[in-house]
């Protein structure tokens, strides 16, 4: 496995739509981006590509309009230039929903000159960094304040109900570029990006890719993604597995999660940021906790035991706090990179589990529900403020 290329797989396959881009001409997609204004993305972005006559300017039609989308969501979602539609400024869909219809129009675009699959995959992961904000997570320079990075997820289970928000998501939006107050009064910088709920995209480096350069420079970070209903999790333990549950893409993988040099790597890794800290400050309307339960195979046994204080020594992982999913997963790989980087003892960071983000009452049926009602829309606000509330506390801790 080689760490910085394009994640190889059904996904690169020329002239055919992924699974993610099939449930784009579904209708609840096709509503939430009318409603938002986000229905112009892709079409602009096939006219681009109609213009292009040379590899080079497809790549620099892709970067232009990926960075152009992921400016676009930061700017709606943080209240900067005129409201298109009436899908609230905090809504993280839209941004996933125009992404997919940007890579369809690539994956299918016949140019009128030699365009190789490889060339198509690189042009499609040129795409992916800059809609997703993976390229521009640029600090300011100086001294005098200190810098975040946080990372959230798109929606997922799509089939389960295609409505679904990814409050995380919602959070990177919502944060990037922004400045906080700490608790002791210092001043710091939030630099944000959003990942793929894809096996492949990981099994790539995408993660170790986005965050390597960042961590050396980082005060503190977080990965962010949703988890349990009604509460958050500070997750004190990752485990190294993978648990199978479908991606986006309706693909499983099982096993051990694939990095470099695997000789040297851990079954487990911890968090380092200031749990007790969060735990017991009031930074919102949703309990949190100090998760320490995992699953694990004890050394020398055969069946996996969840552990509620945590991993016994020279057990194998079967899940981490945060479960056996893509979560768990970027804050494996997300502190394993940190501690390689031998930042172990000098940078807080490691993965906050936001809850559920629920549909009001009488709109939990995605077979009759509408895309949004006041109480989703307010969950969704409310998750996004304590995360702030969260970053808050641990940079000042």
């Amino acid at each position: 496995m080689m760490l910085g290329t394009a994640p190889a797989g059904a996904a690169d396959v020329p002239g055919v739509a992924t699974v993610e881009e099939q449930r784009l001409d579904r209708a609840v997609p096709q509503e939430i981006l009318r409603r938002s204004g986000f229905d112009a993305v892709a079409p602009e972005f096939a006219r681009a590509l109609e213009a292009a006559d040379s590899y080079a300017e497809a790549r620099r039609a892709a970067g232009r309009h990926g960075a152009g989308l992921w400016r676009s969501a930061v700017e709606r979602a943080q209240g900067r230039g005129v409201l298109r539609g009436d899908v609230s400024r905090d809504d993280d869909r839209p941004l996933y929903w125009a992404r997919l219809g940007m890579t369809r129009e690539l994956r299918q675009w016949q140019p009128g000159f030699a365009l190789s699959d490889t060339a198509r995959a690189r042009l499609l992961d040129r795409l992916e960094q800059t809609s997703r904000g993976q390229d521009t997570m640029d600090f300011p320079r100086g001294k005098g304040f200190e810098r975040i990075v946080l990372t959230g997820f798109d929606p997922f289970t799509l089939d389960r109900d295609i409505r679904i928000s990814n409050p995380s998501g919602a959070t990177a939006l919502a944060l990037d570029g922004t400045w906080i107050r700490t608790a002791d009064g210092g001043l710091a910088r939030i630099e944000t990006a959003v990942f793929p709920v894809r096996w492949a995209d990981f099994a790539a480096g995408t993660v170790e890719r986005t965050l390597r350069r960042r961590l050396p420079e980082a005060d503190l970070f977080t990965t962010v993604s949703q988890g349990r209903v009604g509460r958050f999790d500070i997750e004190r333990t990752n485990g190294a597995w993978r648990g199978g549950f479908p991606d986006n893409e309706n693909l499983s993988r099982t096993g051990t999660v694939p990095v470099t040099d695997p000789a040297s790597q851990p079954q487990w890794t911890s968090t380092t940021l200031p749990y007790a800290a969060i735990v017991a400050a009031g930074t919102g309307r949703f309990p949190v906790y100090d998760n320490t339960s995992v699953t694990e195979v004890p050394a020398g046994g055969t069946d996996p035991v969840v552990r509620a204080e945590g991993p016994t020594p020279g057990s194998t992982a079967r899940a981490g706090g945060g479960g056996n999913y893509l979560s768990n997963e970027i804050a494996y790989r997300a502190t394993l990179l940190r501690d390689r980087l031998g930042l172990h003892d000098t940078l807080p960071g490691g993965h906050v589990h936001t809850p559920v983000l629920q549909f009001g009452a009488g709109n939990t049926d995605p077979a009759t529900g509408t895309v949004t009602d006041p109480e989703f829309v307010q969950n969704r606000l409310d998750i996004i403020a304590q995360v702030r509330a969260i970053v808050t506390v641990a940079a000042g801790s």
